[in-house]
């Protein structure tokens, strides 16, 4: 199962990418995503095998940015690859059916390109400008969200769609409407004054959106 809220990791500003994971868990993030770039495969494992542990203790899933050999070792529940990543095809041949592999989408071309390719779940985006990606994708605000969901619609895709980038909690409602399955959010939690507080409105926000989506499927 796809949880409809994505933590994506961030350095703390009082602590480090574990620190702020930790933050979000005890804030009631039941995914989390670890996003550590620009340092050595060892560091990285040793982040990832911390994640695992504190996860583990929160009853909580972990998917790895980039790494399905790192995934695996560390005992994650799955691993994102983005358009310039590994492709999808080899990392499946890594990690097998033991885990699940997340692909980011920029265009309707992505997502069916994504589709093809056997992805678990598409990360569509970014919403708005952020600072945590260095290769920004043309941004695509919620009329990119509106046009894409409709194609997808129209094309009968299942696979889940998450909005992705530079969310802010405010936005989760809007989000919702254009028919994405759910939202990963990073600095909204991670910067927040009172994440649970945050963490709860969002995951009300999208049960609202997935109880109507029910009603109408019906």
């Amino acid at each position: 199962m796809i949880d409809r809220l994505h933590y994506i990791s961030q350095p703390a500003k009082d602590g480090s990418h574990l620190t702020a994971i930790q933050n979000a868990l005890i804030a009631g993030c039941q995914w989390v995503q670890l996003r550590v770039k620009d340092e050595s495969a060892a560091d990285i494992l040793a982040f990832a095998t911390e994640a695992a542990a504190l996860c583990k203790a929160y009853n909580a899933r972990l998917i790895i940015n980039d790494h399905p050999e790192i995934a695996l070792k560390a005992g994650a529940y799955g691993v994102h690859l983005g358009l310039d990543d590994m492709p999808i095809s080899l990392a499946r041949s890594i990690v097998g059916d033991q885990l699940i592999i997340g692909g980011t989408a920029n265009t309707f071309n992505h997502v069916t390109q994504r589709v093809a390719e056997g992805v678990d779940y598409i990360g569509l985006g970014p919403y708005r400008f952020t600072t945590t990606k260095k290769k920004l994708s043309p941004v695509l605000g919620l009329e990119g969200y509106d046009a894409i969901m409709v194609q997808a619609r129209q094309a009968g895709i299942q696979t889940p769609i998450i909005a992705i980038g530079g969310i802010e909690a405010d936005d989760v409602p809007l989000i919702i409407q254009t028919g994405v399955y759910g939202v990963a959010v990073s600095g909204a939690i991670t910067h927040a004054i009172d994440r649970a507080a945050v963490v709860k409105s969002i995951y009300e926000h999208l049960s609202i959106s997935h109880q109507a989506d029910s009603t109408v499927n019906l």
